[in-house]
């Protein structure tokens, strides 16, 4: 039998085709997996990856051994997740979009807890994409159109967008009656979502032309924390800030909603074994999110 470890450090430089990618999964230098995969290849005495300046190559001999040994490492996985999931309990660690965490999981989080008193939820805040099959996270929430590749995708909820101000940005000599009177205000944008505003404004017929630019900031909780300052009009989803709206921090300027191509999703690595805690929390969300009123895509 070849060693364990040369077995581990040729699938990984295998499925990421890189020795460095390899070394920074498995916690090791580079060198060291390079010795691995010479070791199981002198074993063998068969060449496993032909080597080039920027990336390593699987033989066809090395394509021929992948197959099976990646089935026996997944196997390994799946029983030793089964064998977990016997114990009492769970861990689940959970990666999430700033804004749907903020806004709409953690005030339904005491439901969740209980419900499953003995799953340990361990929450981070993540704006981007993450390298799932080199972290440590089990399931993710991800906000975009839903194309993601290696993951399992359930949809969750749209998005959908509409003004909203703090009443005390509002002048007495300038009301806001119609879309055109938000021209004397600035307006706040998520920089990665420039278009939206545009479109929101082009919808209801009016010429974007002549809007003031405003702050532009990198996501959208910080545009509805910025208007809640008084710094502007920020176009945001309404379901996501119903507490500030009931407060009266924030107003609903106009009940006219843009939907647009993105999403909310529940995402996890398609090779991953989905524990009972996974398979808890997942029927749990999406059963929330059924319950939850969607607007109008324009009313």
């Amino acid at each position: 039998m070849p060693p364990l470890n040369s077995l581990k450090c040729f699938e990984s430089a295998a499925r990421h085709g890189s020795f460095n990618r390899a070394a920074n999964e498995l916690n090791v230098t580079p060198s060291a997996i390079s010795h691995q995969i010479k070791g199981l290849e002198s074993f063998l005495g068969i060449e496993l990856f032909r080597r080039t300046k920027r990336k390593v190559i699987l033989t066809e001999a090395g394509e021929q051994y992948i197959g099976p040994i990646k089935s026996i490492f997944e196997q390994l996985e799946s029983a030793t997740t089964e064998l977990k999931s016997g114990q009492k309990g769970g861990y689940l660690s959970l990666a999430v979009a700033p804004a749907f965490l903020t806004r709409w999981l953690m005030p339904r989080m005491e439901s969740f807890q209980a419900q499953y008193p003995d799953i340990e939820l361990e929450i981070t805040s993540s704006m981007s994409a993450l390298d799932m099959s080199a972290s440590d996270i089990d399931m993710a929430i991800y906000f975009g159109n839903g194309d993601w590749d290696n993951l399992e995708v359930h949809y969750l909820r749209p998005i959908s967008l509409a003004p909203v101000c703090s009443p005390k940005l509002i002048k007495p000599n300038q009301p806001i009656n119609k879309p055109e009177d938000m021209r004397f205000y600035p307006l706040l944008h998520v920089s990665k979502r420039r278009d939206e505003w545009h479109d929101w404004l082009k919808q209801n017929e009016v010429d974007p032309k002549f809007f003031r630019r405003g702050l532009m900031l990198s996501s959208g909780s910080l545009t509805a924390g910025a208007a809640a300052q008084g710094l502007g009009i920020a176009l945001a989803d309404s379901g996501l800030l119903d507490e500030e709206i009931k407060s009266g921090e924030l107003v609903l300027l106009f009940d006219h909603h843009l939907r647009t191509d993105r999403s909310f999703y529940l995402v996890y690595e398609k090779r991953r074994a989905v524990t009972p805690a996974m398979a808890a929390f997942k029927e749990w969300l999406m059963a929330e999110t059924r319950q939850e009123k969607v607007v109008p895509e324009n009313n």
